[in-house]
């Protein structure tokens, strides 16, 4: 394999991307088969860790140059697997012993390539203030850093360590100002990159939020990254990051982007800023709220409301008892759904919840902003913390997440039904007419009989559909979109 083939195009990242300089380090005066080993011993810390750094780029890159992939339309996921030396390897775990078995001087040359590509492009030297100066200029001069100096230390971390299963899942998310919303974005992706992370990151100037999968080893050094930052050292803790069981395998990809928003609301953050939000209560204190709303819902005269904040087909599979679900499609609709139903809220007391929390900031806040509730509270840390403390509590059902596990369990219930027999189910499929993406509950007999669609229509198409046709773009006709109302208005 040529270094080119490995460096083309996008693969690699470039020292303009990366803020990466490297003038202490000498990789013309090293022979391209010294051991990575011998070769690391003779550099100092500092100079060790951004080679650790590269060499890991490197393996990343000639990992990616083998692989081979096999799209399944009817799926969310393509079949990766990767071949080499005339064999084939179905996972990461068994191509990465590979090539650090079989190719480490290929995957070392690459590495001093790569070093030299990023000395080669820094011209200059951005004056940056250490850590171990002035706390508050440090606050104010993170992003005249080179991105190398807020990447954690994986030099005496293995491969096998960044890449080993089972893994698991980050949410979280952080409301401040960012200054320089593309430099966060250019650091998270090369921090994700090393430690082999996979998920969606959006950056704002409004702050960041994230969901990456990957090793327990790789998702301690993201927290611990992230909160040693001083944009998010004063903002964030640790329990602002919320876990599950997962991992790489859980996303497709890696999508790191700049944004207006961090979560697609619809509104300029100038307009309803998150500083406005409601009543934040911990887990304990909403189930409390939660308890004494339930105990007087048969009430005529009931001023509560619990809200659920999230788009109908997360509440349709897990929601809390006696909840407020509106139906609509997309977190975008809500303002709109707050307008149409005013009357709805006036003099209320409202309970709001979301999945981590993030939905209900700016969501309150707008709410807050039409000043006819009573008062307006969210539950922090939202159903992933709640479910932390309460597992069998009243939230019932499956909590429904955005990556390729579709939910998280915490209890045994049911609460949703096939949508072509009724009996109880609640595991989604994507609609199998391949221009659709709306998600279909339809059980396993039902499947086996072919009913694999969203509705009739698209059950039809499907059937019709030739092989040429399905290779076209069309505009998606969706009986399931045109029926339902984008906003509902709610009987009083």
């Amino acid at each position: 394999m040529s270094l080119s083939s490995c460096c083309n195009g996008t693969e690699m990242l470039t020292c303009l991307e990366l803020d990466l300089k490297f003038p202490d380090v000498d990789v013309n005066g090293s022979e391209t088969t010294t051991p990575a080993r011998n070769f690391k011993a003779g550099l100092d810390v500092n100079t060790r860790k951004k080679f650790a750094f590269a060499k890991k780029k490197a393996f990343a890159l000639f990992v990616k140059e083998l692989q081979a992939t096999v799209h399944k339309p009817q799926t969310m996921h393509s079949d990766v697997h990767w071949k080499c030396c005339g064999l084939e390897f179905m996972d990461l775990t068994t191509i990465h012993k590979h090539v650090a078995a079989q190719h480490s001087n290929e995957v070392l040359q690459l590495t001093e390539y790569i070093l030299e590509e990023f000395a080669l492009a820094a011209a200059t030297t951005v004056p940056c203030t250490e850590p171990s100066e002035n706390s508050g200029a440090l606050i104010d001069s993170w992003n005249r850093c080179p991105i190398f100096d807020w990447l954690p230390d994986t030099s005496d971390v293995s491969q096998d360590d960044l890449t080993s299963e089972p893994g698991e899942v980050l949410l979280y998310y952080c409301y401040c100002d960012v200054k320089d919303p593309q430099w966060i974005c250019n650091w998270q992706r090369a921090m994700c990159q090393l430690l082999h992370l996979t998920g969606k990151i959006r950056i704002a100037a409004e702050g960041i939020n994230g969901t990456v999968g990957g090793s327990k080893v790789s998702t301690k050094l993201y927290i611990s990254t992230m909160l040693s930052h001083p944009l998010f050292r004063d903002m964030m803790c640790l329990e602002d990051f919320k876990t599950s069981d997962g991992g790489a395998h859980c996303f497709p990809d890696l999508r790191v982007g700049v944004f207006q928003e961090i979560v697609p609301m619809g509104i300029e953050p100038q307009k309803v800023s998150y500083k406005e939000n409601a009543i934040h209560l911990s887990p304990k204190e909403f189930h409390e709220k939660v308890t004494k709303y339930l105990s007087e819902v048969s009430k005529p005269d009931l001023n509560t409301i619990l809200l659920d904040c999230r788009n109908f087909y997360e509440s349709k599979i897990g929601q809390f008892q006696n909840c407020l679900a509106p139906d609509i499609r997309k977190f975008s609709y809500f303002p709109s759904y707050v307008d149409q139903n005013l009357e709805l809220f006036k003099d209320k007391t409202v309970l709001m919840y979301c999945t981590g929390g993030i939905r209900c900031e700016r969501g309150s806040a707008y709410l807050r902003s039409k000043s006819v509730c009573k008062e307006v509270y969210q539950l922090k840390g939202g159903i992933h913390k709640y479910l932390e403390q309460f597992p069998d509590g009243y939230f019932r059902g499956k909590l429904f997440v955005f990556d390729g596990r579709y939910t998280i369990s915490s209890n045994n219930d049911i609460i949703s039904n096939c949508c072509y027999c009724g009996i109880a189910w609640d595991e989604y499929k994507l609609c199998s007419t391949t221009r659709c993406c709306q998600l279909v509950l339809t059980c396993a007999e039902c499947r086996r009989k072919g009913l694999t669609a969203c509705c009739p229509t698209c059950q039809l198409k499907e059937v019709n559909m030739s092989p040429e046709s399905s290779q076209q773009h069309f505009k998606e006709e969706c009986e399931c979109t045109d029926k339902r109302p984008k906003i509902p208005t709610e009987n009083n």
